[in-house]
């Protein structure tokens, strides 16, 4: 049994929260630097040049990536042999989330009552998704989540008649309606099968995958290539300007489901689709 104390598990969501919001990962990068030469449209080429100077500006003066520094969603993969001391886990999460927001300068958008509507001040309370694991270790994965983005997310429950093609018509009518407001060229995160809110969680692991690792199954793998290519022919372009990129990738997870069901869910993110991750 291998003990894990609270505050280093607070010291490490910190140190997350801040370099996610202000270092993009770099698969994703590359992506955005890919996708600026392929661009078709002299505007759309033009958008891409400053994004890219975005980032490098965040970098080299230290600063967000984008103002909208998001909604803390943490994954947390927990090993059975830890015993963490000295608080809870969520206790730890939300006090590394507000030490990361207040001490980075990162805007605080979290209210902490949908019809109330009072800033908590610190980010606070953070989005937590437990999973245990075998072994001595914690692994966090922080994806700060902007809701510009998150606001064109949409779910659909199919029946097991709809077709592949379904499917894909639907992500792509999501990523239509949302036009230019969750700031293309966006990142798709598809969830296909569970149950309600199983499907859901589904596309919001698939946004926080690496841009550069495909499902591992070739019917998804596939499919995630037509979704793009379908997305790609709508014409919003780079920032909605218009373009032949509207979307850097898109990534499936898939789960068991009923035999009567066939859920699909979108996860939309923007181009600084952010998220960083630790072992403790």
């Amino acid at each position: 049994m291998r003990e894990l104390t609270a505050n280093e598990i607070t010291d490490a969501v910190a140190e997350l929260c801040i370099r996610a919001n202000k270092i993009l990962p770099q698969s994703l990068e590359c992506r955005i630097a890919a996708c600026a030469e392929e661009e078709a449209s002299p505007v759309g080429k033009a958008v891409f040049e400053d994004l890219k100077a975005n980032l490098n500006a965040a970098r080299e003066e230290d600063l967000p990536i984008c103002q909208d520094t998001g909604m803390a969603v943490v994954f947390a993969e927990l090993g059975q042999d830890v015993h963490i001391t000295g608080g809870t886990l969520q206790e730890a999460v939300d006090k590394g989330v507000a030490k990361g927001y207040t001490e980075g300068f990162l805007r605080c958008s979290v209210v902490g009552d949908p019809l109330e509507r009072v800033n908590t001040g610190n980010n606070t309370p953070a989005i937590l998704h437990v999973t245990l694991t075998e072994g001595e270790q914690l692994r966090l994965h922080v994806c700060p989540k902007g809701f510009g983005s998150e606001n064109m997310s949409a779910l659909k429950m199919f029946t097991p008649a709809a077709s592949r093609e379904d499917i894909i018509r639907f992500v792509t009518d999501v990523i239509a309606s949302a036009g230019s407001n969750p700031c293309p060229p966006v990142v798709v995160g598809v969830g296909i099968g569970g149950n309600f809110e199983m499907c859901t969680l589904l596309a919001k692991k698939a946004l926080c995958r690496d841009a550069a690792v495909r499902n591992p199954k070739p019917l998804y793998a596939q499919m995630e290539q037509d979704m793009l290519t379908e997305i790609n022919r709508l014409g919003i372009g780079p920032q909605g300007f218009g373009g032949t990129c509207t979307a850097l990738y898109v990534n499936i997870e898939e789960g068991a489901t009923h035999i009567a069901g066939l859920p699909v869910a979108v996860n939309v993110g923007c181009h600084v689709t952010r998220h960083a991750e630790m072992i403790l």
